[in-house]
């Protein structure tokens, strides 16, 4: 039998806290309809008792308090919602109780950006981790030391797991599944579901707003000139020339500004404009490789794909509707 412990943290997401405990449940049934024991005992636990959700309109009445857990096997820390250092702040009892049942042979498991309380642990530090694309760079102002992994929907790391975002965690769900009790299990959950299985990315589902949050001026102006001469061919050469920029001191100050080489983001704005023209237009391929700046088919769909996961064409199909 495996103990599975879904916390709910104050500001958590309710679906994120509902959504596996009837995972789990569901795969008790499946199992117990095969003639076989259920698997999985699931408890829902909390700092306190009655824990209140969005503004009350939900009320989560867990099963036992943390410090009435002796032992559990897998931990679900669900996604969190609000300003996150706030949210961090609100549950940091949960913080030694998490790195305590970790040391003792607890798994841990984040659902989107429940990546963020644990991330607060400290057991991300050196590791990869998924969370939702829109948090990325959030994450990573606040987490500098661990690897956050843009595209991909599941991490990991020596016992310890995350998701990518919003619904993706359903994907993280089915891999706990598979590994707990077979393939064939799984399959079942993700029919019941209606879930893909073995969906690894993310990527298709990101929209890249560039990252402007920083406070380097001459970088700005360098990632404005960019948006700006979508269908011009830059190089590195041509935007340290045009603000007066060694290139080698653009090219560090980009990095550490944006987390992109200046050639990842020239190809990123580039890639994002052509989806918002494949979602929104009838432009065939060809047309929408011109206006964003590429005469060479072969290298815009190979672009396109490495970013979006989706050949152009697979792209155009899955987003626009005449």
């Amino acid at each position: 039998m495996k103990k599975v412990t879904i916390i709910v943290p104050e500001t958590a997401v309710i679906e994120a806290v509902a959504d596996p405990h009837y995972m789990f449940r569901a795969v008790n049934q499946f199992l117990k309809q095969k003639g076989e024991n259920k698997l999985f005992d699931v408890e829902v636990v909390g700092l306190k008792k009655h824990i209140e959700l969005e503004n009350n309109l939900y009320t989560v009445n867990v099963n036992k308090t943390i410090n009435e857990v002796d032992k559990t096997d897998l931990i679900i820390i669900p996604a969190i919602s609000g300003d996150f250092e706030d949210a961090i702040e609100k549950n940091l009892e949960y913080i030694p109780w998490l790195i305590r049942h970790y040391e003792n042979g607890a798994e841990l498991a984040s659902l989107c950006v429940g990546s963020f309380l644990l991330a607060s642990t400290g057991l991300l530090s050196g590791k990869k981790c998924s969370s939702h694309w829109v948090s990325a760079d959030h994450f990573r102002r606040i987490f500098p030391d661990v690897d956050l992994v843009d595209n991909t929907i599941i991490t990991e790391e020596n016992g310890i797991y995350s998701s990518g975002g919003a619904n993706s965690y359903w994907a993280l769900l089915l891999y706990l599944v598979e590994k707990y009790t077979d393939r064939d299990t799984a399959i079942l959950a993700a029919k019941f579901f209606a879930i893909d299985i073995d969906r690894e990315s993310q990527s298709g589902f990101i929209m890249f707003e560039g990252q402007k949050t920083h406070e380097d001026n001459e970088v700005l102006e360098v990632q404005n000139i960019i948006e700006s001469n979508l269908k011009d061919k830059i190089t590195v050469s041509d935007l340290a020339d045009r603000t007066s920029i060694g290139r080698r001191s653009l090219e560090r100050r980009f990095k550490k500004a944006t987390n992109n080489t200046v050639l990842e983001y020239i190809q990123r704005i580039k890639i994002e404009a052509a989806k918002r023209s494949f979602e929104g237009s009838n432009k065939n391929i060809t047309e929408v490789m011109y206006d964003v700046g590429y005469s060479d088919n072969k290298a815009f769909r190979s672009v396109f794909k490495k970013i979006t996961g989706m050949t152009p064409i697979e792209y155009r199909s899955k987003y626009y509707k005449e």
